[in-house]
């Protein structure tokens, strides 16, 4: 029997493969987060900022599946395919977190699916 858990939630699309979180303990290890659109048919339309906004939008959904919430995000890793949009991302990031932003290390990358500009995963932890 695991010793974790895996969480899916109805709010956001699914795929066979993927599990939104897995639950170990009191931590909480959300899943690399795109800003898909309802259908998961592509991205959010609307740049950069517009993407950061839905793919927080998603974790919240999770987090609350777990008993937990955006306060309880200790980590983040940001994924972005192109580093001159910081400011446009930091600013929609700061929207979600305010002055009580987790630790957090951004990594530039050449492409992500669905082509979407960010992702984000995190970890949280439920004390």
């Amino acid at each position: 029997m695991a010793s974790w858990q895996r969480i899916n939630v109805p709010e956001i699309p699914e795929f066979p493969a993927f599990a939104h979180a897995a639950v170990a303990g009191p931590h909480i290890y959300v899943a690399g987060m795109l800003a898909l659109d309802g259908d998961a048919a592509g991205i959010v339309e609307g740049g950069i900022a517009e993407e950061t906004r839905q793919c927080f939008t998603y974790v919240e959904h999770i987090l609350r599946g777990c008993g937990a919430s955006l306060a309880d995000i200790v980590k983040v890793t940001c994924y972005l395919t192109d580093l001159g949009e910081w400011e446009e991302m930091n600013g929609a990031y700061l929207e979600v977190f305010g002055p009580n932003t987790p630790a957090r290390i951004a990594v530039g990358c050449a492409s992500l699916l669905f082509d979407a500009r960010v992702e984000f995963d995190c970890i949280a932890y439920r004390g």
